[in-house]
Order: C-alpha cells, then sequence, then structure tokens
C-alpha cells in the first residue's frame, strides 16, 4: 500500500517539474470577465494618398 503513495508522489513531482519547464503555462483555473492574453496584430492604417 505504501508503495502506491510513494509512486504517487514520484509521478506528480516529475509532472510538476515537467509543467516547471514547459514555459508559461497557466493551471489557475478558469478565468471570468478578463481579456485574452494574446492580442491581435493591428490593421495598417489606409490613407486615400497611398492607394492613388
Amino acid at each position: 500500500m505504501w508503495k502506491i503513495f510513494v509512486g504517487f508522489a514520484v509521478f506528480a513531482a516529475l509532472a510538476l517539474f515537467f509543467l516547471s519547464k514547459g514555459g508559461d503555462i497557466d493551471i489557475s483555473g478558469e478565468k471570468h470577465g478578463e481579456s485574452p492574453q494574446t492580442e491581435a496584430p493591428a490593421a495598417p492604417a489606409k490613407s486615400g494618398a497611398a492607394s492613388q
């Protein structure tokens, strides 16, 4: 029985290690009412003189 707990602890430690090495991973849960982290690129401005 104790082997199950040791195996779980080792697996959890490895999972946390690999998640921390993975970069920007958010495991804090759902977020409501916040804007997304990534923004769409801005569209280039059009001018009337440039198109003629």
